[in-house]
């Protein structure tokens, strides 16, 4: 078992300081100024972790080989800035306000899979602005629940869950997630679940994501298969015409119970939808760290730019 550092209480409040000084500087400046300042945090981040856009590098390199990468990494940062300003400005997105910052495409198939009464697994992403559309979803329709893993730091943790939970989301915390999620599509619920990030070997199975192997969560499909409940892909995109974002529900995702040929189905949809909006999924995370056994590492050639 892996032991976890402790962390000092001044490395905690140190950076709950910055994160509160970020928030206020992102909510109470005029919407321009904001965007400007988020812009300029972001590029912050590029600097201050040389790491993130070598992983994006990485990724891309093997993922989309033909495309221009330099672009696409700085339209991830230019995403992460619209994503802060959003956040920030959570306490006053309201029902009467929420049309400006997003619109919905698709919300018809969220309607008939509760009018079929089985529940809702969202199979959502770190792509576009995942924040924004749990809680516009809230707005539009009705609170969710979202599966969250806590954050290292517990006042921002604090901070995050506070603002995510204005709109009446209901987190769901990651460790022994199963049984509070099935209680809540037994009751007819939706439940937000980001399936993009890598996986151990023992809780996924490989797929293919972008002609490349990667270890993928299984337990999304079990939940599904368990249930019955509709499995929907959906993501807050951000259109540059429109200058907000669209939260676009994509139609079910059939199940058949099988949980190596479900999970690889929910990737590919996943992987069509990124493939369309490259700039706005999250590149700088190690994907694909996990290899299938006597694999090479993906990420040894830029000397484990993930670490």
């Amino acid at each position: 078992m892996r032991l976890m550092r402790r962390r000092s209480s001044i490395r905690n409040w140190t950076e709950y300081a910055l994160a509160l000084a970020v928030v206020a500087s992102l909510r109470w400046t005029p919407l321009p100024v904001s965007n400007w300042l988020a812009r300029r945090y972001a590029g912050l981040l590029d600097l201050a972790i040389p790491r993130l856009r070598r992983v994006a590098r990485s990724n891309l390199a093997f993922a989309l080989p033909n495309a221009d990468a330099e672009p696409i990494v700085d339209g991830v940062f230019r995403s992460i800035a619209r994503l802060l300003v959003a956040f920030a400005r959570f306490p006053d997105i309201r029902r009467e306000t929420v049309a400006d910052w997003v619109r919905c495409e698709g919300m018809e198939h969220y309607d008939d899979a509760i009018r079929a009464g089985r529940g809702v697994l969202f199979a959502t992403a770190h792509l576009g602005n995942w924040e924004l559309s749990a809680y516009a979803h809230a707005l539009f329709r009705s609170p969710m629940h979202v599966v969250v893993r806590p954050l290292d730091n517990p006042l921002i943790d604090a901070l995050v869950e506070g603002r995510r939970a204005l709109s009446g989301n209901r987190p769901i915390a990651k460790t022994d997630a199963a049984r509070a999620i099935l209680r809540a599509l037994k009751a007819n619920e939706a439940v937000g679940i980001l399936i993009d990030q890598n996986s151990a070997p023992e809780a996924g199975v490989f797929v293919d994501f972008f002609g490349v192997l990667a270890c993928a969560p299984a337990g999304f499909a079990k939940l599904a298969a368990r249930s019955g409940a509709a499995v929907i892909p959906g993501f807050a995109l951000w259109s540059e015409q429109e200058r907000r974002y669209i939260l676009r529900f994509y139609p079910p995702v059939p199940m058949s119970g099988d949980a190596a040929r479900d999970t690889q189905a929910i990737q590919s949809q996943l992987e069509s939808v990124i493939r369309e909006y490259p700039d706005q999924w999250l590149w700088i995370h190690r994907r694909w760290k996990t290899r299938p056994t006597g694999a090479p590492s993906l990420y040894e050639s830029s000397r484990a730019p993930g670490r």
